[in-house]
């Protein structure tokens, strides 16, 4: 699970949205639990909390469809994360024509064992963000179904493949 500050969702949203139409990316910083830490199936244990996002470059040479971190300016923010005092959480980046969800490049150009990849689709009409703010069932009603959509996935390399993980808006 991930537990993300509603201001730091507010910051992807907004990062997604000006960015259109090009991906935008950036790094999440809080709380990380080790993984022998991590929830059970009885719902025992920890979870991640991001707490911070800082923007980070895409350096992608086709950014309207890849995001590529500029490595200078992911170094630099992740020293800030840390110099802070807190971890690196996980990433995000935006699908701006897209579904919130990993793509075949998403998964070939992972890398972060265990981090949470946070996708923001910042026009994916009708489908469900993922997100539990205390509203029910995430059904959305008319005037909503427009709203952006922001899902959570986590990095397994052993199996090359991601898995959803809840968000919990907090």
């Amino acid at each position: 699970m991930l537990r993300i500050d509603a201001a730091v969702r507010d910051d992807l949203i907004a990062h997604a949205r000006d960015g259109v139409p090009e991906e935008v990316c950036g790094v999440l910083g809080g709380t990380r639990v080790a993984d022998d830490e991590r929830p059970t199936s009885d719902g025992t244990g920890r979870t991640d909390r991001a707490e911070t996002s800082l923007a980070v470059e895409n350096a992608a040479a086709n950014a309207r469809s890849r995001y590529e971190m500029a490595p200078a300016a992911l170094l630099e923010a992740v020293e800030a994360i840390e110099d802070a005092g807190d971890d690196v959480v996980g990433f995000y980046h935006s699908h701006p024509r897209g579904p919130a969800e990993p793509s075949a490049t998403d998964r070939d150009r992972a890398t972060w064992d265990g981090y949470c990849y946070v996708i923001v689709s910042p026009t994916d009409g009708g489908a469900d963000d993922g997100t539990d703010d205390g509203g029910g069932r995430g059904e959305k009603s008319g005037s909503d179904r427009h709203r952006e959509t922001v899902r959570a996935w986590r990095w397994d390399a052993s199996s090359g493949r991601f898995s959803e993980e809840p968000i919990v808006i907090e």
